[in-house]
């Protein structure tokens, strides 16, 4: 019985690589679907959880003036899927500004997420120069910001 169990965990992990989609080369592609990303998010927003390395897409629901006190950030609001909206911090000292971005278009991204009452800040969305903490990125109309 336990072979058989495994002989099917076998065949159905190869099914979904081969049938899924996925292929064997490394890609920047996020791992979770859109609605598992947004899951994440509202549990980590419901728990009041931070420090949590992220991916998700959404859509700019605000276009903010940038924050120059200190590192100075490209700041927009986002709206994801499930209706959470979560405030991008993009530091344009260490990463490149996303050129031409508009309120409605479509934005991916990863960094940090750090908890709010207003639905959470990502932060950390470019490479870090010291090498002590996970890359993130932009992605916006084709282009990977970071």
């Amino acid at each position: 019985m336990k072979k058989l169990f495994l002989s099917a965990v076998v065949v159905a992990v190869i099914a979904l690589f081969v049938y899924g989609g996925h292929h064997s080369t490394f890609t920047s592609e996020p791992i979770f679907t859109e609605s598992a990303n947004d899951a994440i998010l509202a549990s980590a927003f419901e728990k009041q959880a931070s420090n949590i390395q992220v991916e998700g897409r959404g859509t700019v629901a605000t276009v903010l003036p940038d924050d120059n006190d200190g590192s100075r950030h490209q700041r927009f609001v986002v709206r994801l899927g499930s209706g959470q909206t979560i405030l991008i911090t993009h530091n344009i000292d260490l990463a490149p500004r996303v050129s031409s971005l508009n309120e409605g278009d479509v934005i991916a991204f990863s960094g940090e997420y750090e908890w709010n009452p207003k639905g959470g800040v990502i932060h950390w969305t470019h490479r870090d120069p010291d090498h002590r903490h996970p890359a993130g990125w932009l992605r916006h109309h084709g282009k990977t910001y970071q």
